[in-house]
């Protein structure tokens, strides 16, 4: 058996698993069902318009990323890891409850209230969930251990996102989504209560409450390997680069395809799945050592399949009737475009897996936790910008295909500014290419 799938019947990795796959279940549960409630709902609530209000969500639960993170990086140093994890899904309890209060009262403010103390308790796990793993795998499994992690992150924002938007438009559809989502809680809190200590990395740390400096302290972290800094960088790009694809697939889907709601949901699924197969196949390709060589062939791909996407993109009549998934299936060119759509996906597990276990293995224990949130202030930094370029393009005028095809162009720029920032990747990947064996990846400085 491969040694990542070993790891899920050991207790140093499968409670913890467990505890960050219920965690993004559940973010992404009460997330669509309050964009699913505020889109088909929002008269019942405010005279704001339910796309304003679709926005505003977005905001509101990013914005906590700004505000948090750098206290969240300090504190998963300052304390054992597996103490804070518990404390995080005690949070989780409680933000659940209120918003079960704010959909008994059909209160918006307490909903969005709901939805920003959600954000926040993300941004606390955000750098305990990474710098937790290289205390408890060794070297040779700390590739499996993010592939896994990275996959089921994925998996888990597609049938937490399925399933509140399916929940919601139920009869008493609110009363299901709260219940299912203090479920959820609560089991995740029963896991986190298995993951085995992990002791501090730096216990005498005194905390800086001030945001702005402490932001700024975490990301003079990052450069303190010559990798680190652009591999952090790197990973603020594939968040934004995905931000930017992701939002696309109602537009896609509607305008391009001429499907309904169940072909934006076959997007996001085969995405999912895409992720999930490339991440879980770096281990092999690795020869489960960290292997930086396996980011050149990921941007590459990213480029390469998304420009086929924007090539084999169809041309749907606009105004037309949606058209059921059966016959946007049928469709001569819907296989194809499934296909790019698969392999982006796949080649993004490629390029995601070995940067986040470049990070963790290279930055220094003392601070690993910190250069985390500092990578987590620049990741929704980068989506906020990816959805103000989308919105800004696709108002100029730009259709979504068009908007893929610039997504493939700045990647491919990405992706070259990334080799030469970072020479030891284009290295590792013609070492890789050649099939080398004496020169290790993990050891490659």
């Amino acid at each position: 058996m491969s040694s990542q799938f070993r790891l899920m019947s050991e207790r140093r990795f499968l409670p913890f698993f467990i505890t960050q796959f219920l965690g993004a279940y559940n973010d992404n549960l009460y997330k669509n069902a309050l964009v699913v409630l505020m889109t088909f709902e929002a008269a019942r609530f405010t005279t704001i318009a339910p796309g304003v209000l679709v926005n505003l969500a977005a905001g509101i639960f990013i914005l906590p990323f700004f505000l948090f993170s750098a206290t969240a990086g300090q504190c998963a140093d300052k304390f054992e890891k597996s103490r804070l994890i518990r404390w995080t899904k005690l949070l989780e309890i409680l933000v659940m409850a209120l918003a079960a209060l704010a959909f008994a009262l059909e209160s918006l403010p307490l909903m969005l209230g709901a939805l920003f103390l959600m954000g926040a308790q993300s941004a606390l796990f955000g750098p305990v969930k990474y710098a937790i793993l290289p205390v408890h795998l060794r070297e040779d499994e700390l590739v499996g251990g993010n592939a896994l992690v990275e996959a089921g992150t994925f998996v888990a924002i597609l049938v937490g996102t399925i399933a509140g938007g399916v929940t919601i438009s139920l009869p008493g559809g609110a009363l299901w989504v709260s219940v299912a989502a203090l479920s959820v809680a609560v089991l995740g809190y029963a896991a986190s209560r298995a993951i085995p200590t992990a002791p501090a990395a730096d216990p005498g740390l005194r905390i800086n409450w001030n945001p702005l400096t402490e932001t700024w302290r975490n990301l003079r972290f990052t450069r303190e390997d010559r990798t680190v800094f652009p591999a952090v960088l790197a990973i603020s790009w594939f968040w934004f680069y995905g931000a930017l694809l992701l939002s696309q697939f109602p537009g896609y889907a509607k305008d391009v395809l001429g499907g309904d709601e169940h072909a934006v949901t076959l997007l996001l699924a085969v995405f999912s799945v895409g992720i999930g197969i490339g991440s879980l196949m770096c281990e092999r390709l690795s020869g489960k050592h960290l292997e930086p060589g396996l980011v050149p062939l990921g941007s590459i791909g990213l480029s390469l399949f998304a420009f086929d996407l924007w090539w084999a993109s169809p041309m749907f009549a606009a105004g037309s009737a949606p058209l059921p998934l059966t016959m946007v299936l049928a469709g001569a060119s819907t296989w194809r475009v499934l296909f790019d759509l698969l392999m982006i996906a796949v080649f993004g597990g490629f390029f995601i897996v070995p940067l986040y276990t470049l990070v963790q293995a290279r930055s220094a224990a003392a601070h690993r936790s910190r250069v985390i949130a500092g990578l987590n202030i620049l990741n929704a930094l980068f989506m906020v910008v990816a959805a103000g370029m989308g919105a800004g393009l696709l108002a100029a005028g730009l259709s979504v295909p068009q908007l893929i095809l610039v997504g493939a162009l700045l990647n491919a720029a990405a992706g070259l500014f990334l080799c030469v920032r970072a020479p030891e990747f284009p290295r590792r990947f013609a070492a890789w290419l050649r099939g080398a064996t004496a020169d290790r990846p993990g050891d490659a400085r």
